[in-house]
């Protein structure tokens, strides 16, 4: 019985190890070139091993990651998403479970109408609200500024639908038994919804991570200061600059994948949590 499942099974094992492939080879490939020596990138052989063209040996190298890192600016914008994520991720995160938060359990005229009007927002193409949001942030003054890439980032309808649908599944007689022990709002939204919803909150700050550690779109319209500029702005004007040298783009590549990499592998089991735990609850 159990050899005829086996083999049942054979071909979707064999399927998903080639998809596997096709993920991880390219990137092996990135990382593998990100250590090669200018000469050693273009052989007749490839390798997936960083290998001298001439003797066949071991040689890995960290000239390209010095030189993205100080001659293309690379390191400062490594910086600068690092501080945008910093910032803009927490704000986020506090800004959406609040309005969840209202839209699940504060009762107020026009609520559901109002939450319908935002959830047809989500309709809309991101695009075709590019030009308004830059007249917004114009008129503000925070365009080519710091400000300018966080502020009209921090909120997002789809974490405030995820976050409130997950709210809304919570048991309401712990925030009535709460009440009767004179707990208010805020109190029973810090201390009973936030402990309780640790795991949408997981996946909702780790997708937003990604999402703007990679965000490219909105930095290219809003930064005109080289000095500014996120980790995808400036990989993009490298790879512009040095289109000839793939050692260095690979660098800069990898520079901006690893950490999210990192990220993905020290949560991992906290995120498919979260996302088996929401769908439970949905």
């Amino acid at each position: 019985m159990k050899a005829a499942r086996k083999v049942r099974l054979a071909p979707i094992y064999i399927a998903l190890v080639l998809l596997a492939l096709v993920s991880v080879v390219p990137f092996l490939w990135m990382l593998a070139t990100s250590f090669k020596h200018g000469s050693d990138v273009y052989t007749k052989v490839p390798s997936l091993l960083p290998l001298d063209r001439k003797t066949g040996e071991f040689s890995p190298t960290l000239e390209n990651y010095e030189h993205v890192l100080q001659v293309s600016g690379l390191g400062q914008a490594f910086v600068n998403s690092v501080w945008v994520c910093l910032i803009l991720v927490p704000a986020k995160l506090l800004v959406d479970a609040l309005a969840a938060y209202a839209f699940a359990r504060i009762p107020f005229p026009g609520r559901d109408k109002l939450f319908v009007v935002l959830l047809a927002g989500m309709m809309v193409p991101t695009i075709t609200l590019l030009v308004p949001r830059i007249h917004v942030t114009q008129a503000l003054g925070m365009f080519d500024s710091g400000w300018g890439l966080i502020l009209p980032n921090v909120a997002s309808v789809l974490d405030i639908f995820l976050l409130r649908q997950f709210f809304m599944s919570l048991p309401s007689e712990l925030e009535e038994a709460a009440r009767i022990d004179g707990a208010g709002r805020m109190q029973i939204f810090w201390r009973i919804i936030i402990p309780l919803s640790k795991p949408v909150l997981a996946v909702v700050t780790i997708t937003s991570f990604i999402f703007h550690w990679n965000d490219l779109v909105w930095p290219l319209v809003v930064l005109n200061d080289p000095e500014l500029y996120t980790l995808p702005l400036a990989l993009q004007q490298l790879a512009s600059s040095e289109s000839g040298r793939a050692y260095y783009i690979m660098a800069g590549a990898a520079l901006a994948v690893i950490p999210v990499i990192v990220v993905l592998l020290i949560f991992q089991r906290r995120i498919m949590q979260g996302i088996a735990f929401t769908g439970l609850k949905s």
